[in-house]
């Protein structure tokens, strides 16, 4: 069966349960733990070891049904949520949210109808990767939240062009895209055992705060070849502490939003509201902003002469305060020679403004910035999920302009310009949301009616619409 009618299948059942309540999250979470089963099951039939527990393995499972087959299901869930390594990370909070017995035999038969590890690995991860694909478009919660749109990691992560010897991470990595694809680059590189093994299973590491999307995002790698019995990620906070590690490369595309406030009890007995911050020492700007704490927490993670490109919303460029002064030790000890405007439209929280920040972890000052190229890819350009979604023919002029490896041979565009650091230095607060084409949008605005004509014009129809139902006998 091809990849896109096993998709199909497997996505179609979805609507199934979606009408006993299971919602699309959920739904791919199952999908998750029996897939993994089923896939440890295939191994231990072709002679490998198998870390699962016998009273959890896929076969006892199958021959069983109804609700004897949903208590089973259950005890397994808890029991493999227990486990060391990958196995416990997947299952971590693992819970059966199908609640009839029969849709849960279903399920169970069609992950059993395909033999997984017959298919290629980068097949079934392009299966995965398309029920998370369509969980992102189709639904209002879930994958949407953390889902960036695989081009544009493409385009990143070959931009950044990652050599096979380096240590990558991803601080806030959701299901994994950006590992996964940097994986995919380095692993051409080379042909040595050894080497190829060590890119498996210790130069990639991604934290995720949310224990379900870390599950989702361990599955996803797994069915890559990623990770071995221990995996590559970890569930928690980054923003908590540095840590230990240092890495050559960052790419990542923060979670929007700011930390969580709480409510306290003031002295005069009145609750207030207080903000939450990050208090940590390497931190050189307190805020409750979280991207412009991920700013700084990607700035302390990197080595130097380590590089870096992050998703990042509009207020990191313009905000005050915190703003600028995370904004001005970017450009004096770093040298943040990139920012790609990105089109509106491309992320599944609609409206949302944001740019890719490309910068370098500089050993002295004489390398820091000297210049920032801005690709403006938002001003006229009408992009939606939907119906004209983001393309590689969208991104193919900058990745031209981009010259990667080459940044001295860069030229000026219509779209693309470079501003000093001068320039920049002059600008109020330090601010670095540069534009200057002009919106043709804007161009019909100048050509409306005058307001007086506009009030006219309203109160006539109006008066036509309740002339109109008076005439239809409606009060």
């Amino acid at each position: 069966m091809s990849e896109k009618a096993i998709v199909a299948k497997v996505w179609n059942f979805a609507t199934i349960l979606r009408d006993s309540g299971v919602s699309y999250t959920d739904y791919v979470a199952q999908i998750s733990y029996l897939l993994f089963l089923k896939m440890e099951n295939e191994r231990e039939n072709i002679g490998e070891h198998s870390k699962i527990p016998e009273n959890c393995k896929w076969e006892r499972l199958m021959r069983m049904d109804g609700l004897e087959l949903e208590s089973a299901y259950n005890s397994a869930l808890a029991q493999l949520a227990e486990s060391d390594g990958v196995i416990g990370l997947i299952y971590k909070g693992a819970q059966n949210k199908i609640k009839e017995p029969a849709n849960l035999k279903k399920l169970f038969v069609l992950i059993n109808s395909e033999t997984w590890l017959g298919l290629k690995v980068d097949v079934k991860g392009a299966i995965y990767e398309g029920l998370l694909a369509k969980n992102a478009t189709e639904t209002k919660a879930g994958a949407g939240q953390y889902f960036t749109p695989r081009v544009l990691i493409r385009c990143i992560v070959e931009l950044m062009n990652p050599h096979y010897n380096m240590e990558i991470c991803d601080p806030a990595c959701g299901t994994g895209g950006f590992l996964l694809r940097a994986y995919e680059v380095m692993k051409k590189q080379t042909n040595d055992k050894e080497e190829l093994r060590k890119l498996r299973n210790e130069r990639l590491y991604g934290k995720e705060i949310t224990p379900l999307v870390a599950s989702m995002c361990a599955m996803n790698l797994y069915l890559h070849g990623i990770g071995g019995d221990e995996g590559i990620i970890e569930v928690g906070d980054s923003l908590n502490e540095r840590g230990n590690r240092r890495f050559d490369m960052v790419l990542t595309n923060p979670p929007f939003g700011k930390k969580s406030a709480t409510k306290i009890l003031a002295e005069n007995g009145k609750v207030k509201t207080q903000k939450e911050e990050y208090n940590r020492e390497d931190f050189f700007a307190t805020t409750s902003n979280k991207q412009l704490n991920f700013l700084q927490h990607i700035m302390n993670i990197l080595k130097n002469g380590g590089k870096a490109a992050v998703v990042l919303p509009d207020n990191v460029l313009f905000e005050a305060g915190a703003g600028e002064k995370v904004r001005k030790r970017l450009l004096e000890d770093f040298n943040l020679h990139t920012i790609l405007r990105l089109p509106t439209g491309i992320f599944y929280a609609q409206g949302v403004k944001a740019n890719v920040l490309f910068f370098d972890k500089v050993a002295s000052e004489k390398d820091a910035t000297s210049k920032v190229w801005v690709y403006d890819m938002r001003t006229n350009m009408n992009l939606s999920l939907i119906s004209n979604p983001l393309s590689e023919e969208h991104l193919k002029d900058f990745e031209n302009c981009y010259k990667v490896g080459a940044i001295e041979l860069r030229e000026e565009s219509e779209r693309f310009r470079a501003f000093s650091i001068a320039e920049i230095q002059k600008k109020d607060k330090t601010n670095l949301d540069i534009f200057w084409l002009k919106d043709e949008s804007l161009e019909d605005v100048e050509n409306l009616p005058s307001p007086e004509v506009l009030a006219r014009e309203i109160c006539s129809h109006l008066e036509s619409a309740l002339r109109e139902m008076r005439r239809l006998g409606v009060d």
